[in-house]
Order: C-alpha cells, then structure tokens, then sequence
C-alpha cells in the first residue's frame, strides 16, 4: 500500500451512533478519533479513507475539509471559495452541486449561501478555460459540503461518498416503509449480538436487519457492492490503490 501525507476525515451518522461509529473506526486502526454530535473526526491517508467508505457500517458519509476561513459578508464567501483550486480537484467537463449548512446572521436563506460558492466556483473555471462546469444536484460527479457557524467561520469539504452511504447497492426494492442500512447495522452493533447466535427479526419486512446482520457475521463490508463512491471522481482518485483495498477486504470475509 502507498504511504502519503494524513488528512483530516469528518464521518457523519445518526445521533446516538456516535461511539459505535468511533468503535468502528477503532476497528480499522484509527486509534484517534473525536466524537462530536452525529459526527466523529478522524485523520487518514487516501487509503484510510477508501477503506472507511467501504468498511464503515452505521456512517452516512464521510467527507474531507479542504478550507476553512472567516468571512465578513457573502462578498467575502465569494472571493475565498474562489481562490480555491478547484481545478486541482475536478475538470470542467464534471458536474457538481453543494450541500450547505449555515448558522450564520450573514445569510437569511441557506440556500444563497450555496449560490455564492456555486457562482464563485463556476467564474474561476471560466475565466481559466473560458467555459464552466455544470451544477447537478441530481447526480453530480463532485458533491462539495458548505458550513458556516454562528461565528462566520466557513468550512469547505468534499463528500468522499457522493450517494449516502446507507445506499449499499444490493437492493433492487424495498418496502413501504423501510429502516436505512446504516441504522439498522448501528442497532445490531450498539445490541452486542455475539455474531454466533441465531438472530431473529419478528418485524421483518424488506429484511434490511437480517441482510445486514448477515454482513456483519460474515465479515463483508457493508459497501462492497457500491459501483460509485464520491472519490471516483476527484482528480487524485488512485485507481489501484482502491483495488487493492477491495482485494484486502474480499480476503477478509469469513463463513458463519
């Protein structure tokens, strides 16, 4: 496995998964994580990262922080989004969308928060290629995390996931009213079960319990079956190394 520079991972879930998630984590190797509300922060290489959006079971998302300033106004917001490289990141031809979060006094809507970001990232490919990336915010090649607290401090990431992670890709359909996978893992792991004992789920319905119980005694990431991750699609996107991954992580699976 190649070896490079550490950089710090924000992996989202539920509230209350929190130390399950951190436990997880542990699991992996990351010995230093900080649990935060429905979040836990974390340092890692490419390959961590890889691995945790493979291996990660009660994680939503995982997305990496790229810049973080304070702004004075969305004038402000504007002009820092822009000095961002973003053409290190992704190439005109690609689509892309932002998420945004803000707490700040600065913004009435959230939304036009996302539009100054949206504008300023589209203005720097134009004037360095004369053209723009188009926004999708159905499918998008690069999903970009905006947050902004209540002390105008701004957080730039990137989502490593793209689709959430609860989004296995096993399932063809499920029921009316279906649990998300990444609950549903994180109930079996906070319950203890043993990974032995018979597991029973009276309330079956699209059996999302018992298809994940049965990972999780068999050792099977939980997204191995995913055909897209966030990743795939930023410029730095290390192919074989993902591979490699994959490798390790097929050779891990055990009978029950």
């Amino acid at each position: 496995m190649k070896s490079e520079n550490k950089m710090k991972i924000i992996a989202k879930t539920s509230y209350g998964l929190e130390e399950v998630l951190a436990e997880e984590l542990r699991q992996l190797g990351i010995k230093e994580v900080e649990i935060a509300t429905r979040a836990v922060f974390f340092e890692g290489t490419k390959e961590t990262l890889y691995k945790a959006n493979l291996w990660l079971r009660s994680a939503n998302r995982l997305i990496v922080p790229i810049r973080v300033f304070k702004i004075k106004d969305a004038e402000d917001l504007y002009q820092k989004v822009k000095t961002i490289a973003w053409e290190d990141i992704f190439t005109v031809d690609q689509t892309f969308s932002i998420d945004s979060t803000v707490f700040s006094e600065i913004f009435n809507h959230t939304k036009f928060a996302a539009f100054k970001a949206k504008d300023a990232i589209a203005d720097r490919f134009r004037e360095k290629f004369d053209k723009r990336p188009d926004v999708d915010t159905d499918q998008p090649h690069i999903r970009i995390n905006l947050h902004i607290n209540k002390e105008n401090e701004c957080t730039v990431s990137l989502d490593s996931s793209g689709d959430p992670l609860f989004k296995r890709g096993y399932r063809d359909s499920q029921s009316l009213a279906p649990i998300k996978e990444d609950l549903a893992a994180g109930m079996i792991l906070l319950s203890g079960w043993d990974k032995n004992s018979n597991f029973i789920d009276l309330f079956c319905g699209s059996g999302t319990l018992l298809i994940e119980a049965a990972m999780i005694a068999n050792n099977i990431p939980p997204n191995i079956n995913r055909g897209v991750f966030g990743f795939m699609n930023w410029k730095t996107f290390d192919e074989e190394l993902f591979n490699e991954v994959v490798d390790e992580a097929l050779d891990a699976e055990i009978d029950f």
